[in-house]
């Protein structure tokens, strides 16, 4: 599943495939699955309220995961991208709440079957 963002005036391209989890491991030394779950992250997003966000929204997230998630997902799409740091800092701007609601469905879609 493939998606192009607009974040800071730039077209950006994720990607999710099943080599997302491998690939984060790969960078970050982590698990996936267990960043993820152990923060409740997928929960939590799919019901946030963007609009309205709280700081007891936000307790317990660490944003450090979404960015290297949203990192391993443009990296999936477009392989010539630097490092992490290196990628992020050619943003002024990286609305991480706007960005996270369109990344989920591509992190369910990889992590879930689909069913017949």
């Amino acid at each position: 599943m493939e998606k192009t963002l607009i974040i800071d005036g730039k077209q950006v391209r994720f990607k999710a495939t099943a080599a997302l989890p491998l690939r984060y491991k790969a960078q970050f030394g982590r698990d996936f699955f267990s960043e993820l779950l152990k923060m409740g992250a997928i929960e939590k997003l799919g019901n946030m309220d963007t609009t309205n966000v709280t700081r007891a929204d936000l307790d317990g997230l660490d944003f450090e995961v979404f960015y290297n998630v949203a990192w391993c997902m443009a990296k999936t799409a477009d392989p010539s991208i630097p490092d992490p740091i290196t990628w992020l800092d050619q943003f002024d701007e990286f609305p991480m709440i706007e960005i996270i609601p369109e990344l989920q469905d591509m992190l369910l879609a990889t992590i879930q079957g689909k069913k017949k």
